[in-house]
C-alpha cells in the first residue's frame, strides 16, 4: 500500500540518519528524566515530606512547654535528617527560636538564613526573626532592613504593619527619625486599624519633634 512505512524501513532510516538518531535519543532521555522526577516526587519525596511534617511535632511540643534544651536536643538531629522538606523547614525555624531563647543569636541567624517556608506568613516571620537577632546584637541598621524586607515579602494586614512598626522602632535607635516617621506614616495610611491599636499618631508626633 502506497505511503506505508514498514518496520524495516524505519530501522534502515534510523541507522542511516545520524540527526534522527540524536533527536530520538534526546527525546527518550527527556521522557526518562521526566518520568524519573515524577516517580521521585510520588514515591520518595512525598512520603518523606509527610513523615517530616508528622515528626517535627515532638520538638514543637517541647518548645511550646518552654523546655528549651530538650527541644534543641530533639530538633537538631531531626533538622539535619529532614532538610529540604517542609516539616524539616518548620523544625529549623522552631530550633532557631530555641537558640534565641538561650541568647545564642548568631546560631539562630545561621539557621534562619536557611529556612524556606511556603505558607502565607512563614517567609515574613523568618525574616522578622533575623531582624530580632540583629536587634538583640545591637546591629540596628541591619535589623531595620530585615524588618522592612519582612514587611514587604508578602504584604498582608498582620505581618506587614507589625514589621513596619519594628523597623520604625530600630530606625529611632539609630536616630534616623525621618525614616521612622516614613514607616509610621505608612502604617497610619495603609494599616489604619493596626495604627489605632498602637496609637501610631503618638509615634509620628514623637519623631516629628526630633
Amino acid at each position: 500500500m502506497a505511503g506505508t512505512t514498514s518496520f524495516n524501513d524505519i530501522k534502515r532510516q534510523f541507522k542511516e540518519n545520524k540527526r534522527l538518531r540524536m533527536i530520538t535519543f534526546a527525546v527518550v532521555g527527556l521522557i526518562v528524566g521526566i518520568l524519573g522526577y515524577i516517580l521521585y516526587k510520588q514515591f520518595v519525596y512525598a512520603p518523606n515530606n509527610q513523615k517530616a511534617n508528622e515528626g517535627y511535632y515532638r520538638g514543637l511540643n517541647l518548645a511550646a512547654k518552654d523546655s528549651v534544651d530538650a527541644a534543641i536536643a530533639e530538633l537538631e538531629p531531626f533538622v539535619k535528617k529532614n532538610d529540604g522538606y517542609q516539616g524539616g523547614e518548620v523544625a529549623e525555624f522552631t530550633l532557631a527560636r530555641q537558640y534565641m531563647a538561650k541568647g545564642d543569636f548568631q546560631k539562630a541567624l545561621k539557621l534562619l538564613e536557611g529556612v524556606k517556608l511556603k505558607d502565607t506568613y512563614g517567609p515574613a516571620m523568618a525574616l522578622g526573626l533575623q531582624g530580632d537577632c540583629y536587634s538583640e546584637l545591637g546591629k540596628y541598621k541591619d535589623a531595620m532592613e530585615l524588618y522592612i524586607d519582612a514587611a514587604e515579602v508578602n504584604e498582608n494586614e498582620w505581618t506587614t504593619p507589625t514589621y513596619l512598626f519594628k523597623a520604625g522602632q530600630v530606625a529611632e535607635e539609630i536616630k534616623d527619625y525621618a525614616k521612622a516617621k516614613e514607616l509610621y506614616e505608612r502604617i497610619n495610611q495603609d494599616y489604619y486599624m493596626f495604627g489605632q491599636q498602637k496609637t501610631i499618631d503618638k509615634y509620628i508626633a514623637r519623631v516629628s519633634n526630633k
